[in-house]
């Protein structure tokens, strides 16, 4: 089941998108949120006649750096012998039709198409024979990056966690194998980055299981699970589209920060 949340008329909801094609698809209202047991109320809206919105609001974003061996190569980087994560804040995420502001503090804004894991439940030290209980769905992801930024501080917080660097979206796709999908990111319709996700060195298992180790996750909390290789430069002007089988497609414009 796809899962999206949708504004209309002032409100927030949570829906079940229906029906195929992009004039065809419409959104079965949800009662109440989504996680756990849920009911449709059955009134339902066409999708162009809403605005999508993150289809989650996390507590917390954790991201895995380096979990491509080709991305760790292009960039220099050897792979990590543990998974690098780091955290993006809330105020970065953003929807699908949500326009990326370009950070004043970079010259050097790069695309990285990633597949993102949308937790179910709150869990905390998760048996790897748990992990897909734990898990609600998945979603598309961008993970922008101000490059120089993250080259010249060492620490990533200001280049991966500025406003509007987390696209999320369009929706999350609760019916899914992660094991083998192609992932692909565009710019202006030009092909940068095509990779699968059986690339990654640590499966979603091994991350799930890494991360709780340490904190809580949450109904709503988002883990990237990293990029194949090809990130590239992002410009003022540019539309940048991620795709992941199965999932569908998350689009994003680049502006000037105003």
């Amino acid at each position: 089941m796809r899962i999206a949340r949708f504004s209309i008329d002032g409100n927030v909801a949570f829906g079940a998108v229906e029906g195929e094609g992009p004039d065809g698809l419409v959104l079965d209202i949800i009662k109440g949120i989504p996680y756990g047991d849920f009911e449709l109320s059955g009134t339902k809206v066409p999708l162009s006649k809403v605005r999508l919105l993150p289809p989650v609001l996390p507590n917390k974003v954790v991201a895995i750096g380096r979990n491509y061996a080709e991305h760790a190569k292009e960039l220099g980087n050897e792979v990590p012998e543990v998974p690098v994560a780091f955290f993006k804040p809330t105020t970065s995420v953003i929807g699908s039709g949500d326009a990326i502001e370009y950070p004043s503090f970079s010259n050097e804004l790069h695309h990285e198409a990633e597949l993102a894991v949308v937790i179910g439940r709150m869990c905390r030290e998760v048996p790897r024979e748990r992990v897909k209980d734990v898990i609600f769905g998945y979603t598309c992801a961008n993970d922008v990056t101000a490059r120089d930024a993250q080259q010249r501080e060492k620490q990533w917080a200001r280049a991966k966690g500025f406003d509007t660097s987390c696209p999320l979206g369009p929706w999350v796709e609760t019916d899914l194998d992660p094991a083998d999908l192609t992932i692909q990111a565009t710019v202006n319709g030009q092909q940068r980055q095509l990779g699968r996700t059986s690339d990654m060195i640590r499966s979603i298992e091994d991350l799930v299981v890494h991360i709780t180790e340490a904190m809580t996750l949450l109904p709503g909390d988002v883990i990237l699970t990293g990029t194949p290789a090809g990130v590239g430069p992002l410009n003022v002007g540019d539309e940048v589209a991620v795709t992941i089988e199965g999932i569908g497609t998350l689009t994003n414009k680049v502006i000037k920060r105003g």
